[in-house]
């Protein structure tokens, strides 16, 4: 047996596994999304249709047969346009993966800043919205709000969301150490079992995860609970080592010599 034979059986052998493997990949990632949303009810009722077209084939029903095999051309289309939010989700969540991410790590420490600035005004009481964008472009998003495109500072994040100024009710956007824009509207989650005490940043912070890969830090105006948004899960009341871990990861942040605790309590020592 020459190589090309081996390799062609061994191709042979793994590739229903692999199949397998695929498909069960895609068809979680969809069941995912759609059990958040309210989605997941049409596709029980597309269960249904499915169950009633065996049905009239095993039995022979011939009047059931026709009806279905006419409106099955317009309920594929009808379900790619009910689906299609789901459909670009789902995408989108295959696209953000690792597996297509390229480039070098960063080394900048800018969120230090952001995390001052909302340790601070947790304290405070005052709500803040801060989204850290990593590969999906939001510039529709962006565009709803004022452009900056300032260097990030704890100060200016504070005057920001610590008074109220016409852009404190809106979400910032940092990529880079840089602040784009600030005073963006977010779209709200279509989550249907959030909690009900979560506000409309929560949801927003949510709705912005559901639809990109950017991950969004969120205060809590009621509270003081500084919370993560990331892939579709809203991460509630973290402390700021935590979010210092999971922000270094997601945003591919080499720590400096200088840690986040330093930073912190130079902050306070100044103040």
């Amino acid at each position: 047996m020459n190589t090309f034979n081996r390799i062609n059986y061994l191709y042979n052998y793994i590739k229903p596994f692999l199949d397998i493997g695929i498909m069960t990949y895609l068809l979680y990632e969809a069941y995912e999304f759609m059990s958040k949303t309210n989605s997941i009810q049409i596709l029980k009722t597309i269960v249904i249709v499915a169950l009633a077209y065996a049905v009239a084939v095993i039995l022979d029903l011939e009047t059931l047969l026709w009806i279905v095999t006419i409106l099955a051309p317009g309920l594929v289309i009808s379900l790619t346009i009910v689906f299609q939010p789901e459909i670009r989700k789902l995408f989108l969540r295959i696209g953000q993966s690792k597996w297509f991410a390229f480039g070098s790590r960063s080394k900048h420490t800018y969120v230090d800043s952001v995390l001052i600035a909302a340790e601070m005004l947790s304290k405070q009481r005052r709500g803040m919205l801060a989204v850290f964008l990593r590969h999906t472009k939001l510039d529709n998003i962006m565009k709803t709000g004022t452009k900056l495109n300032a260097d990030v500072s704890s100060t200016l994040l504070v005057t920001i969301f610590g008074k109220d100024t016409p852009l404190h009710d809106g979400a910032c956007f940092i990529q880079g150490g840089k602040l784009l824009s600030a005073g963006c509207f977010l779209p709200l989650s279509e989550v249907y079992d959030i909690k009900k005490t979560f506000g409309t940043r929560h949801r927003a912070a949510l709705g912005l995860s559901e639809v990109s890969d950017a991950v969004v830090l969120v205060v809590s105006e009621e509270t003081g609970a500084i919370s993560l948004a990331f892939d579709s899960k809203l991460n509630y009341d973290l402390s700021l080592n935590e979010i210092t871990k999971i922000l270094e990861n997601l945003l591919e942040i080499t720590p400096e010599q200088s840690t986040m605790e330093d930073t912190i309590d130079e902050s306070k020592s100044t103040n």
